[in-house]
């Protein structure tokens, strides 16, 4: 009996040690599993990265197929003159169903005449995006009339021209309603049935003036930049919701300077280098963009790839080439 008490005894003693000896190794062998699990994750993630830099540069020489666009209900703001005209006649020519909506009845019955000329299909609404209750009426209008849109082009803005202490309040207020605060009302009334159905394409107006700043136009600038960042928002919301919606694209449109009268007084110091571009070229790029599903076009492509490289050097870098081409608005 002693013999056997001190031998239990002896296990009771040896249990405390052995329990955590085998706790500390199993300690170990998650950190070892832990550690080779994250190992494994970042191969995959430099894997996927090196795919799609090979990718990219693929599709940077042999660009994706245009989709087709007949059919589609392509619902336009500003399309009563410059590039909203211009792009709706270009997906008119290619079977769109194009919903025309501006604020001048006047230029839009024009836009909507020369679709009808060319054989396409064109609807007009008139209506004042900045207020949301006029939103929501135009799209039930639509819906009723026309059908539920699968593209949508927020494309209506003003540029004012002029030094920022030169704004008044109302000013100010007027631009981001129009050239902001607009998009969230109309996505509001037409994305919900996109994303029910999971087919749509977002085309949103921004501006070389939304990638850097410029002079005389801070408001602008200021929206310009916000619609960059509310189309990389909202494309991150849907990409990372677990409901599937691939099927919604965006595209989101840089052009530097067009001529569709609102840049009253360019400054360009090298024309042939950095030239006006005309509505009609702007559209081109636009609809091609669009076809075929870019996330996002600078018009002229190049400054795309300029801006890429300048944001990546010291901030001074580009304030030097900036200076030297010297290109910008003048004050109105």
């Amino acid at each position: 009996m002693w013999y056997n008490r001190s031998f239990m005894d002896t296990r009771r003693r040896r249990r405390p040690d052995m329990f955590f000896l085998e706790t500390d190794e199993q300690g170990i062998a998650i950190k070892i599993y832990q550690g080779f699990v994250v190992f494994v994750e970042v191969i995959l993630l430099i894997l996927k990265m090196q795919f799609t830099w090979i990718q990219a540069l693929y599709e940077l020489i042999v660009p994706p197929e245009p989709k087709s666009v007949e059919e589609e209900i392509i619902l336009i703001t500003g399309a009563g003159h410059g590039m909203g005209r211009e792009v709706a006649l270009r997906f008119g020519r290619l079977g769109g169903k194009i919903v025309c909506v501006d604020i001048n009845p006047k230029g839009n019955q024009e836009t909507v005449d020369l679709i009808k000329a060319e054989k396409g299909k064109a609807f007009k609404y008139e209506c004042d995006v900045t207020d949301p209750e006029a939103v929501d009426a135009m799209a039930d209008k639509v819906r009723r009339e026309v059908g539920d849109v699968t593209m949508l082009m927020n494309n209506a803005g003003i540029m004012p021209c002029k030094p920022l202490m030169q704004h008044s309040e109302k000013e100010i207020r007027t631009v981001f309603e129009i050239n902001i605060l607009a998009h969230h009302w109309l996505l509001r009334a037409f994305l919900p049935n996109m994303m029910e159905r999971n087919h749509g394409h977002i085309i949103a107006m921004s501006s070389m003036a939304g990638v850097l700043g410029l002079r005389n136009l801070v408001p602008y600038c200021a929206t310009k930049f916000a619609v960059r960042g509310m189309m990389e928002a909202l494309h991150e919301e849907l990409r990372e919701d677990p409901r599937d919606f691939s099927g919604i694209k965006f595209t989101c449109i840089c052009p530097y300077i067009v001529d569709t009268g609102l840049c009253k007084n360019p400054k360009i110091k090298f024309p042939s280098l950095m030239k006006i571009v005309t509505a009609q070229e702007a559209a081109d790029n636009i609809v091609d963009a669009v076809r075929r599903n870019y996330t996002e076009i600078t018009i002229p492509s190049s400054l795309y790839y300029i801006n890429m490289i300048c944001r990546a050097m010291p901030k001074k870098v580009p304030i030097h080439l900036k200076d030297f081409l010297d290109s910008g608005l003048e004050a109105q």
